[in-house]
């Protein structure tokens, strides 16, 4: 017997069938570069009566809107990028240039017909070739960089103890300011904003507000995973519209002298840690994760010493490269092994799923990173080991020590990557402790990278302001102590 109940439920399952197939169909077309062909599959679900709940509505809203994310993404045409390396290559070739096309040395995508390639490939060159890096045209002078990146790791190493690891204070006068495009939203409409804003960690404290450009700006809780200033304006016709916040805060440099003999047994039920020892977005222990990780670890059970392989091998064998944009890549761990290059928050993505994956628990830290002469937005992570609890792990300086830090010696290049196991900076602006978080109050529409937060959000309505809408900036110094 047929009971309306039997019927609602066969009707909902054809529901979510008709649900997968067309994304599943969307997918495939997306792979295969037919993005009009993709955008008119997940337009049916939205125009035609499927009955969508509010969380189906927004998964096809995001994978339609992530379809010109891509887009976005690869934006430069063949004739473009050509223009760009001649300039920037000595000697260069239109010869040459086609190998390096055929050689694979370019992301490149075919979208409805023509073919494109992601708007940084001519930098992602310097990056991933060091011959052709050593063809560049008046490249920048980083040796003062190094160099003092190598020295403030010699100091907090000098300055730590066994107590005390955390070391040499600095203060910082910070203005972040996020500049909405004129016209980008109709007048009249509320813009929401969030800018990232420093987290209460132990090596981070101290925040104060000392200005904003609203006066009803409301400060996230000081513990929070993605910590934030939440603002309201209305849109004025004509004129830009700027969100601007002022703090200052203080962070310590970092140093734990990890001992693999003193390393105590964790509880891996513990609630404070059981979380991040666990599969999640862009963490997904996958059959090449799991070959991976047996690889490098073999039969070892040391925690601290399965982690150090771990980022070992990361700085020794990935490259650094420009990234899309993080809501566009389905699996960030995975593709940054698929493509063994990546940017610093697909490369600390991989370390964590790594971690994770042999019961390490790991998490993501984010935001800026302030060093004087490398100011940039920025991502690392900490593992937790007993019995020190919380340690920092930045893959990308280690990476970066390894292949670019070229005017230091290998000695100082070696300091340099092993103190970033263990050890961090001060310059930095910390304002997550995981990855994929919930705004505070949440946004409404979709975000425009809902795995990290540094650059802002902004939305009016029930519509995402989306980064190529807007500007952003963090200008830092550091408040010096009266002798």
């Amino acid at each position: 017997m047929i009971t309306r109940t039997t019927v609602a439920l066969i009707f909902v399952m054809n529901s979510l069938w008709g649900q997968k197939s067309i994304l599943d169909r969307a997918a495939q077309l997306e792979e295969e570069g037919k993005f009009k062909e993709a955008a008119t599959e997940l337009q049916k679900p939205l125009t035609e009566n499927y009955n969508l709940n509010a969380e189906e509505r927004k998964r096809f809203e995001f994978e339609l809107d992530r379809l010109e994310r891509i887009k976005q993404d690869y934006s430069m045409t063949k004739d473009r990028l050509y223009i760009q390396i001649e300039k920037s290559i000595k000697d260069v070739t239109p010869a040459e240039f086609e190998r390096w096309i055929t050689e694979g040395k370019f992301d490149i995508r075919t979208i409805d017909g023509a073919q494109y390639f992601i708007g940084v490939s001519r930098s992602n060159l310097f990056w991933r070739y060091p011959e052709i890096a050593a063809r560049r045209i008046n490249p920048p002078d980083e040796s003062a960089f190094e160099r003092a990146v190598w020295e403030n790791c010699v100091a907090i190493k000098k300055a730590t103890s066994e107590k005390q690891p955390y070391v040499l204070p600095k203060s910082f006068k910070t203005v972040m300011k996020v500049k909405l495009k004129a016209n980008a939203v109709p007048a009249g409409e509320t813009i929401r904003a969030w800018l990232p804003i420093p987290r209460k960690f132990a090596y981070q404290k101290d925040f104060q507000l000392v200005s904003s450009s609203t006066v009803s700006t409301s400060i996230g809780n000081e513990e929070s995973s993605i910590r934030s200033a939440y603002m309201e304006q209305q849109s004025v016709k004509g004129q830009p519209i700027e969100f601007k916040i002022e703090y200052t805060y203080t962070s310590l440099g970092i140093h734990f002298k990890l001992k693999e003999e003193e390393v105590k047994p964790l509880d891996g039920a513990d609630p404070a840690v059981k979380n991040y020892a666990q599969e999640g977005p862009h963490v997904v222990f996958t059959d090449k994760i799991k070959k991976l990780s047996d690889k490098l670890a073999g039969k070892e059970k040391n925690p601290l010493v399965k982690a150090r392989k771990f980022y070992d091998w990361i700085t020794e064998n990935i490259k650094y490269s420009y990234a899309l944009e993080y809501s566009t890549i389905r699996n960030i761990g995975e593709y940054c092994l698929d493509k063994m290059y990546g940017d610093c928050g697909q490369e600390a993505l991989l370390f964590i799923t790594l971690c994770r994956y042999n019961g390490i628990p790991a998490r993501w830290q984010s935001a800026w990173f302030t060093f004087p002469g490398g100011k940039t937005i920025h991502d690392w992570t900490e593992i937790y080991v007993k019995p020190w609890g919380w340690i920092p792990v930045d893959p990308y300086m280690g990476i970066f020590a390894v292949r670019y830090m070229n005017s230091l010696s290998k000695e100082q290049k070696e300091e340099v990557r092993q103190f970033y196991f263990g050890g961090l900076d001060q310059y930095r602006m910390s304002a997550n402790s995981d990855h994929n978080q919930v705004l505070d109050p949440p946004k409404r529409s979709l975000r425009s990278d809902n795995v990290d937060f540094q650059r802002g959000e902004l939305e009016y309505g029930e519509k995402n302001i989306y980064f190529d809408k807007y500007s952003y900036s963090l200008e830092i110094e550091e408040i010096k102590k009266m002798p």
